[in-house]
């Protein structure tokens, strides 16, 4: 790998810092926040669980974002992933999560009006359906998951003591298979523009083979593991304290509910098995795992009255999902022109 290949890939791994900063919040903030798991434990299960998901899930959805504008320059990959990861960081230093689905789309496009390329509409509007069922979804699944197992645990009479033993090896399984989800549907925001150009040779280790893509992918959930470590305590407090107060039992389900979420919109087998039984099926899109969070924690939120939530701090998360995208497009669209005209790169090819 070239020296500069790898000074460009930094933004990337710099994204990828960020979306462990800011994303595995929404996973083990719950978790953290009722002071079921310690930071570190739950620091170390993500990192493990992303990387492998990332390596091994996460072809889907990058085939998805690359329809949706084939960034052509390794300048111009550049750009759009730094632009995504400092919108990120800004969000994540003023301690409010976001979304760097959002992110990475807003600077797609960014590089798509200043290439002069047609950014597909039909690809857009299958990503942006995602943003909009996701949080939804989340918030029904939690729902039902609420009232399945309340009734479980009236009906089985389970001991308060074993109830906080379960609770809380639920939250570890059900983190762990969250992480897992979050790294195979974000790793495409992360590496996605990289794959193209990507200098890596196929590797056999064992029994398995990487593709440079995988090897790729393994470099950018490397960098998120890095920012879980460094940075993303502070998130998991607004998350898992601040937006509302919540019981272990609670956030077992806010985490099982997301992680269903991510699963169902990075999973190309269940995808392709849903299709060959001619059922309709979730496309494979990266979405926000902040949504989905979200999500889950209005629904337990409305179901007990809404009288816990803090609405001041949901209304500021969701004025970020707004202007997450319109950011990144702005800084994108202005720093590939800093880049072109003043540094004489080639940002995109025609």
């Amino acid at each position: 790998m070239s020296l500069t290949y790898l000074f460009f890939l930094s933004s990337g791994l710099f994204l990828g810092w960020s979306l462990g900063a800011n994303d595995v919040s929404n996973i083990f903030g719950a978790a953290v926040g009722s002071k079921m798991l310690k930071f570190k434990t739950a620091a170390v299960i993500a990192s493990v669980f992303i990387i492998i998901g990332a390596v091994f899930g996460g072809s889907g959805t990058t085939q998805t974002l690359s329809m949706l504008g084939e960034v052509n320059a390794l300048a111009g990959s550049f750009m759009v992933a730094l632009s995504a990861a400092l919108t990120v960081y800004f969000m994540a230093k003023t301690g409010l999560t976001t979304s760097t689905s959002q992110a990475i789309v807003g600077g797609i496009i960014g590089w798509n009006l200043y290439a002069g390329k047609a950014t597909n509409l039909t690809v857009l509007a299958k990503i942006m359906s995602g943003w909009v069922i996701c949080p939804l979804l989340s918030g029904l699944i939690a729902v039902a998951l609420y009232f399945l197992l309340k009734t479980f645990i009236n009906k089985m009479h389970i001991h308060i003591l074993m109830q906080h033993q379960l609770l809380r090896l639920g939250l570890i399984l059900s983190g762990a298979f969250c992480t897992y989800a979050l790294g195979a549907n974000n790793i495409a925001n992360v590496m996605g523009v990289f794959v193209d150009s990507a200098p890596f040779q196929t590797v056999s280790a064992g029994f398995f083979t990487f593709s440079p893509e995988q090897i790729l992918f393994f470099l950018g959930a490397v960098a998120i593991s890095v920012g879980i470590f460094t940075y993303s305590q502070k998130v998991m407090a607004t998350i898992g304290n601040h937006l509302m107060k919540m019981s272990p039992f609670i956030a077992f389900i806010v985490v099982l509910s997301q992680a269903l979420v991510l699963f169902l919109f990075s999973s190309s087998s269940l995808h392709d098995a849903l299709l060959a039984l001619h059922l309709p099926a979730f496309p494979l899109v990266p979405v926000s795992s902040t949504q989905a969070v979200i999500g889950a924690i209005l629904g337990i939120g409305l179901l007990k009255g809404g009288r816990g939530i803090n609405w001041s701090i949901v209304l500021r998360i969701v004025a970020g999902w707004f202007t997450t995208p319109v950011a990144t497009l702005l800084i994108c669209f202005v720093s590939l022109f800093f880049l072109e005209n003043v540094f004489q790169l080639k940002v995109f090819l025609p």
